[in-house]
């Protein structure tokens, strides 16, 4: 696949970012395509950054100039350097098509190709309805995947139209079908609607309000992230004095270190292999506010991937503790893994359908707190374990 031909390379006017002599800088160190260089070469590439400037179908926040992208690496290349190891290639700007759905295919196609070559995408939107792509490239590599998105809305509006209000109902509908888990951190109850939080109860999605992530400290969404195949971000999930560049952002939701500490899970994630920040309005942003802090959230997934242990229980069971939890007097048990590397817990969902741990065998595995153990301990089935179980089962 000749992806150059579908990038523009990058203006070095357009992204003047501010230098600091004295510190290394991000931007000094991304194999970027320059206007004036070469296509990168992906020969070694661990980590992708790429540009969706496509905003026409932002619901109500499309913006004059559709330089979302632009305006993050400008704040992005001026950052410090995450690790020392550090090494990510930007492709540039993605062309956008005729239609929405004519981007939405080219982008799918692009990513399922990095995906393949066991590369980390990060996309710099553009419309949230561009999570459509990201979803289309497992569907083009034939992965069941997990879905995380970060919003204060769930985006299952039935409409026949791929907008960014939408592309949830379009995921739910696909067939075949390649969801396997979809979750929604940061959700408010008022913009929702009872219809709509019922609903994703009866699809047995994953459903986590602002409130309740904010009460635990962020601390349950560490275990959702790691479970996850794909991330998708809409900037309007944080509250307006800290991220005024949305047209729909309200004045509560998540503080811009919040989001940046979840980032930071995702990009920890062995699972995580592509994430994309979207519904940045930089015609409303105040002095790059959102800009800024939409840079600040991708450093934080850089830094967090490049700090990724390996540690992933799937591929390999010797290098963690086993733990038989009995429950109910030995009619039923529960088995617990633990990362020797990072104490981090997992819990095994056993499935009697062969097909079944086929199909989901990867997803099976699911990643859960000392908590999850220790209510196991008290003969309790963690419900995250016992809403899989029946799923499965």
């Amino acid at each position: 696949m000749n992806l150059y031909t579908y990038f523009e390379p990058l203006g070095r006017e357009r992204v003047n970012y501010l230098r600091d002599d004295m510190m290394p800088s991000l931007g000094q160190s991304v194999q970027a395509y320059w206007e004036d260089g070469e296509f990168p070469d992906l020969g070694t590439a661990r980590l992708v950054l790429l540009g969706a400037p496509d905003d026409r179908s932002s619901v109500g926040n499309c913006s004059r100039r559709s330089d979302a992208a632009d305006a993050i690496r400008k704040h992005l290349y001026a950052l410090a350097l995450p690790c020392e190891d550090f090494h990510c290639v930007d492709l540039g700007n993605l062309i956008a098509g005729a239609t929405t759905e004519d981007t939405v295919f080219a982008l799918g196609e692009i990513l399922a190709d990095l995906i393949e070559r066991d590369i980390v995408v990060v996309v710099l939107g553009g419309s949230q309805a561009l999570t459509m792509a990201n979803y289309k490239a497992y569907e083009v590599l034939g992965r069941v995947v997990n879905i995380t998105s970060i919003d204060s809305r769930f985006d299952i509006r039935d409409s026949r139209e791929l907008t960014s209000e939408s592309w949830l109902y379009h995921m739910v509908l696909q067939q075949p079908n390649y969801m396997f888990n979809f979750t929604n951190l940061g959700y408010q109850s008022y913009l929702c609607g009872k219809k709509y939080i019922d609903l994703m109860d009866e699809l047995q999605f994953d459903a986590v309000r602002v409130g309740a992530l904010q009460a635990d400290d962020m601390a349950d969404a560490e275990p959702l992230l790691r479970w996850s195949d794909m991330v998708s971000v809409d900037i309007g999930a944080v509250r307006w004095s800290d991220a005024p560049g949305n047209a729909n952002v309200g004045p509560h939701g998540l503080y811009g270190e919040e989001l940046c500490r979840l980032m930071r899970y995702a990009g920890m994630s062995d699972k995580v292999s592509s994430m994309g920040i979207y519904e940045l309005n930089t015609d409303l942003d105040e002095r790059g506010q959102t800009a800024a802090l939409a840079a600040q959230a991708v450093w934080h997934f850089a830094e967090g991937f490049f700090a990724r242990m390996g540690d992933y229980p799937y591929r390999d069971k010797e290098n963690y503790r086993r733990y038989i939890v009995p429950l109910h007097g030995g009619r039923e048990e529960i088995v617990f893994y633990k990362s020797k590397k990072s104490d981090r817990w997992w819990m095994e969902v056993p499935s009697t359908s062969s097909e079944n741990r086929e199909r989901y065998g990867r997803h099976l595995l699911v990643p859960c707190r000392y908590e999850d153990y220790q209510e196991a301990l008290g003969n309790e089935l963690p419900e995250r374990w016992l809403k899989l179980h029946q799923r499965v089962n």
